[in-house]
């Protein structure tokens, strides 16, 4: 089932999300929802908070956006309870969107490795080490489960520039081909 995506402004995107265990209520068909909205979307990402839900789950798929023969390059991940263990390498700038925050873009510098700690869909624990951008996509869907937009991130001229936008997202002009919930109805 497609679910709508949260819009900038929704206080869920704002929140820490709370740790989850096996048995989280409907846990198999949320995530099976998460995919379904997030290709709907045309997404590479979606975290939990970003359909309301305020708790440490995102999905992962960068293997679509991989150059073609390069797709095994990507990963299609489930993450639960992820806690960063240690980013590093030299700062690159890459310009980054979010599905909550339609038509606004603009450039963030990320560490390009990350070494994490989730559980998988079984509740496995898993420590991985990713790079470039996979470890970009995880950064930021990882920055959801802690509240951070991406906009938190651009520097101030881009802030002041992109504010109009963010404002008028927030009062539910926006459009968007896939289910939104604005903060305010419309």
């Amino acid at each position: 089932m497609i679910l709508p995506i949260y819009a900038y402004g929704q206080p869920v995107l704002k929140k820490m999300g709370e740790e989850i265990g096996p048995d989280y209520p409907g846990l198999k068909e949320l995530i099976e929802n998460m995919w379904e909205t997030m290709y709907n979307a045309e997404g590479v990402g979606l975290a939990a908070p970003q359909i309301g839900r305020p708790i440490r789950l995102f999905i992962v798929d960068t293997i679509q956006i991989m150059e073609k023969g390069k797709e095994e390059e990507g990963i299609r991940n489930i993450f639960i309870n992820a806690r960063k263990l240690e980013e590093a390498g030299e700062p690159w700038t890459y310009e980054e969107g979010c599905l909550s925050i339609p038509d606004v873009r603009g450039d963030v510098d990320r560490q390009p490795q990350l070494r994490l700690r989730y559980l998988d869909e079984n509740f496995e624990e898993r420590e991985q080490v990713f790079t470039g951008i996979n470890a970009r996509v995880i950064q930021h869907e990882y920055d959801h489960i802690d509240g951070i937009l991406f906009t938190d991130h651009l520097k101030p001229i881009k802030k002041r520039l992109v504010r109009r936008k963010l404002d008028s997202i927030k009062k539910g002009k926006a459009s968007v081909e896939y289910k939104m919930k604005f903060p305010v109805g419309r």
